[in-house]
């Protein structure tokens, strides 16, 4: 039996993520990509909770550039993470994968709103929780909404799947220069004003002790690897 690290875990998806070498959408190999390493861990026994992004439809921080009212933008960016949840959802469950979808927006017709307790129970029974809507809110990202979510279900680490392989000092995809970061404290984080995750989203994760890991998500095998401890990507504790 696989000795597991992380019991529960919140898995942090960005909607960039979906679109794969598109330019925007959902790219039906990133989903099942994303839906067998999952597979892969519930097997294992890690209760998985889920929190994706809208950015591959629509941010709410386009709004602006588009004349549309700021507020009246991030209820558009939520509603887009329902969408991707829903892709998600059903590509989970091609893949054997039973998963509950929940909104922080009220949507019966395709989501169950959020409950607490009940979305600690779907993760005690071993299904994947798909969390979207963000937090409901306005003026929040996404990040928030993990940090939030994971302080709330009490995991123990926020997986943040990204396309590069840690938290570098710059971009790495622009600066060939930049230096990866193998562990890196929450005050260094905010100090050097990293943008891997929004500042809420870190202070938040501080205050409540739950660590960040940073890694790649593309790479196959990657997320099983750090639910079993190996030291991928960046540490943030």
């Amino acid at each position: 039996m696989a000795t597991i690290i992380y019991k529960r875990i919140l898995l942090k998806l960005s909607g960039e993520t979906l679109m794969g070498e598109k330019s925007f959408g959902i790219d039906p190999l990133k989903l099942s990509h994303y839906a067998k390493e999952i597979g892969e861990i519930v097997e294992l026994g890690v209760e998985v909770a889920i929190v994706i992004g809208g950015g591959n439809i629509f941010r709410g921080l386009q709004a602006k550039d588009s004349g549309i009212e700021r507020v009246q933008g991030d209820y558009m960016g939520m509603l887009a993470t329902v969408i991707n949840g829903m892709a998600l959802q059903s590509t989970l469950e091609a893949h054997g994968v039973y998963s509950r979808l929940v909104s922080a927006m009220e949507m019966r017709e395709v989501a169950e709103p959020y409950i607490r307790r009940r979305a600690i129970r779907h993760l005690e029974k071993g299904r994947v929780v798909i969390f979207s809507g963000g937090t409901g809110s306005p003026y929040f990202t996404t990040d928030s909404a993990a940090a939030l979510r994971a302080s709330e279900i009490n995991a123990d680490v926020i997986l943040k799947g990204t396309r590069v392989d840690g938290i570098y000092s710059s971009d790495p995809e622009l600066d060939k220069t930049a230096v990866k970061y193998d562990n890196i404290s929450f005050n260094e984080v905010i100090s050097k004003d990293l943008k891997i995750m929004d500042k809420t989203a870190f202070t938040m994760c501080h205050e409540n002790d739950i660590p960040i890991i940073v890694f790649n998500i593309n790479k196959h095998g990657y997320l099983n690897r750090v639910v079993r401890g190996e030291a991928l990507g960046t540490l943030v504790k």
